[in-house]
């Protein structure tokens, strides 16, 4: 596998890489030919965006999605595919996402709340999804976010649901059986965790701040590299980052973001313990039911009666229909003792035959079953 990487990677190199040629030109003449590459760059952006806005007034009458998760998803694997290099997919993914941010911008304003203050986890899963051209609404809590997009404050929310090392988010799942809108995307991100300062000294730093999380994440690093440096809670990475940008003697552990938003030097990269940390992030919104991509996810919230084998007789229509499942969490009833409920990720959608005739038997055995949402699964 290795190879075929590798070998990729020259092939693409190989195809756009022409060094003799572009050696034997002086700079003035590679400058002016970049200012009319530039110029041709400039002309296609105004054509896509006026073709992205022609789409949004084509679009079925009385839509007011903005976000179409499965089509970017599309446009994504086919750029990628496309790539001749030199530079990488990831790069030319980025590029292409801020692109779309901006035409989706100049169909109509995106305002996103997420979990803030900015700079954190929250924050750069909304970037991620929603690129630097939407309106971003930092919040206090979880609860905020959900009610600035039921108030309509907010087009759509970002929530985090669930990390690899620490699991469910409890305030989301609680916020999800009672909230009128809906999950319309989903959202991986890789949780890498930097040092940051003011200085970028790391023989100046003298306390480490960040949230609790952070701190249990990075404790092996910060056992080897600093035993002696006193460890400082914060509400958050992003309070942490704030504190750092003010005070000499303080580093953070933070997000790259947070780096770029409050001006620190970055001290060390990726100090958490284990690599494979990502959180799952969900995006919600008062949109239409998204059209099936051909990789869907649903989203459920089933409420139950305590009784024998209960949870057994939930699952057994989705496995009977040979529907997967990804995800199950169960939560108390605040108030109604002896139900539960129980927050299930399947695989598909649900217009799909077998998961919707899983749904009717699911229906008959509880008390109540929510569809949160159908969408696209994250790649």
């Amino acid at each position: 596998m290795a190879t075929r990487s590798t070998d990729k990677k020259t092939s693409k190199a190989g195809k756009a890489g022409k060094p003799g040629k572009l050696a034997s030109k002086s700079l003035p003449e590679l400058r002016r030919q970049i200012d009319s590459i530039d110029q041709q760059i400039l002309k296609l952006l105004g054509r896509r965006a006026r073709t992205a806005q022609q789409i949004g007034q084509t679009k079925s009458k009385g839509s007011k999605s903005v976000l179409d998760v499965g089509r970017e998803k599309a446009v994504f694997t086919a750029i990628r595919a496309a790539n001749p290099g030199p530079l990488g997919d990831d790069a030319v993914e980025a590029i292409f996402r801020e692109v779309i941010s901006a035409c989706r911008a100049h169909q109509a304003p995106t305002s996103v709340a997420f979990l803030g203050p900015a700079g954190t986890f929250s924050h750069a899963a909304s970037v991620r999804q929603f690129g630097h051209a939407a309106d971003f609404e930092a919040v206090g809590t979880i609860e905020d976010v959900f009610a600035s997009v039921e108030a309509g404050r907010a087009r759509y929310g970002v929530v985090p649901i669930e990390n690899t090392t620490e699991g469910a988010v409890t305030p989301t799942l609680d916020a999800l059986a009672t909230t009128s809108a809906g999950v319309v995307a989903e959202i991986l991100v890789k949780v890498d965790h930097y040092l940051l300062s003011k200085h970028g000294d790391p023989a100046k730093i003298k306390t480490i701040a960040s949230h609790h999380q952070p701190l249990a994440q990075c404790r092996k690093y910060l056992a080897e590299h600093y035993p002696n440096v006193e460890q400082q809670a914060a509400a958050s990475t992003a309070s942490a980052a704030i504190l750092a940008s003010k005070r000499a003697g303080v580093a953070a552990i933070g997000s790259k973001l947070a780096a770029e938003i409050y001006g620190l030097q970055i001290v060390a990269r990726s100090i958490q313990d284990v690599a494979g940390n990502v959180t799952r992030f969900l995006v919600i919104g008062n949109d239409p039911q998204p059209k099936p991509s051909g990789e869907d996810r649903t989203s459920l919230v089933i409420l139950v009666r305590d009784e024998v084998g209960v949870l057994g007789r939930v699952l057994h229509p989705f496995t009977g229909n040979k529907v997967n499942l990804s995800m199950i969490e169960s939560r108390p009833l605040a108030g109604r003792p002896w139900e539960y409920r129980f927050f299930i990720d399947v695989g598909g959608h649900v217009t799909d035959k077998r998961l919707a005739r899983a749904l009717r038997e699911v229906e008959d055995i509880s008390l109540s079953t929510k569809v949160l949402g159908s969408y696209p699964v994250a790649g």
